[in-house]
């Protein structure tokens, strides 16, 4: 768990979950960004770079497919599609972006510039707050990331799979983003049990 942002942030649970997507907590565009980096296990830094047209086509309906673009991935390696599933699907569909700025999450506008988007410290600033406000500790934006791989993984899909959603150039760097629990070691173990023959 992350205290003061020194060790790895925190899975989230589903209360959790829930909560930082309550109204109560979190407001329309906060509760989109949360769900792209949560549904597509994006880091933050791709989420707040993301165009409008890459999430929407030109009526704009949510596209089947969100395109991370090469120049905005870690180490601009190559451009992924991640599926948009139906819970990311209603949370895109509630949220209506700036018209004028391209950027799905725009940034404050300035004098000079109306086409910014909004910085990922301001995008871990917010979900901060929302998280001392619900009394949540440990969490940071790389925790959707962490949580959405590690629940991948535990619910049996391929590695090779979940680093293709993730981006990873290795399957060794996806191994340091999923946990494993105690009861999961308890269980592994109590196999040998199962396979004993004398």
């Amino acid at each position: 768990m992350k205290i003061d942002r020194h060790g790895q942030a925190k899975i989230l649970t589903p209360e959790e979950i829930k909560a930082l997507f309550s109204p109560e907590f979190s407001n329309v565009r906060d509760r989109a960004l949360y769900g792209v980096m949560l549904y597509t296990a994006c880091r933050v830094r791709e989420a707040v770079q993301l165009r409008k047209r890459d999430v929407y086509d030109l009526k704009g309906n949510v596209r089947p497919e969100i395109t991370f673009r090469k120049g905005t991935t870690k180490g601009k390696l190559a451009t992924r599609a991640v599926p948009v599933i139906e819970d990311l699907r209603i949370r895109l569909e509630e949220y209506e972006p700036r018209k004028k700025n391209p950027f799905l999450f725009p940034g404050k506008p300035n004098s000079t510039r109306q086409d910014i988007f909004l910085h990922s410290d301001s995008a871990q600033l917010l979900l901060r707050k929302a998280c001392k406000r619900i009394g949540i500790e440990g969490v940071s934006s790389h925790s959707f990331r962490r949580t959405a791989l590690t629940e991948m993984s535990n619910a049996g899909v391929p590695l090779r799979v979940i680093q293709k959603i993730s981006g990873h150039r290795t399957l060794d760097e996806l191994y340091k983003y999923l946990e494993v629990k105690e009861e999961q070691v308890r269980a592994a173990v109590s196999h040998l049990t199962e396979c004993r023959n004398y």
